[in-house]
């Protein structure tokens, strides 16, 4: 089911809690609201539908992805970069980045994976776990 976007700073700034089976509808939705903003959006966080639980899902590479629970392990190259976001009103804000990450996630079956992104991937999956730690660009 396609979900409303937040835009409440406050709710956004809020650090999200660790999903769990329970949370699944919401990864679905989620993945849904995603398609729906296919044109203008690349990846969204759970906070983003008003949900604070620790689910992402982005374009990676063409085909769409979720991970539950995130967490970067290790981070190298960093640059500046700009960004915008479909949560925050106004133009995109300057962050830094890293070229590469190592990421431990969770699949939708919970199984627990670890994985390299570089790149444009790398950069979509960090922007999303700032949003799951509380972290407005």
């Amino acid at each position: 089911m396609v979900r409303e976007l937040v835009h409440d700073p406050i709710l956004l700034a809020r650090k999200s809690e660790p999903a769990t089976k329970e949370d699944l509808q919401t990864a679905r939705d989620l993945l849904d609201t995603l398609t729906a903003h296919r044109e203008s959006c690349v990846g969204m966080a759970a906070n983003m539908i008003g949900v604070c639980r620790r689910i992402i899902v982005f374009d990676n590479e063409g085909t769409y992805m979720t991970m539950l629970n995130p967490r970067i392990l290790r981070q190298a190259e960093p640059y500046e970069t700009e960004e915008g976001c479909l949560s925050l009103l106004g133009g995109p804000r300057k962050t830094t980045r890293y070229r590469k990450i190592k990421v431990e996630y969770q699949t939708t079956e919970f199984q627990t994976r670890l994985k390299t992104f570089t790149g444009w991937t790398a950069q979509i999956i960090q922007h999303e776990i700032d949003h799951c730690n509380g972290v407005l660009i």
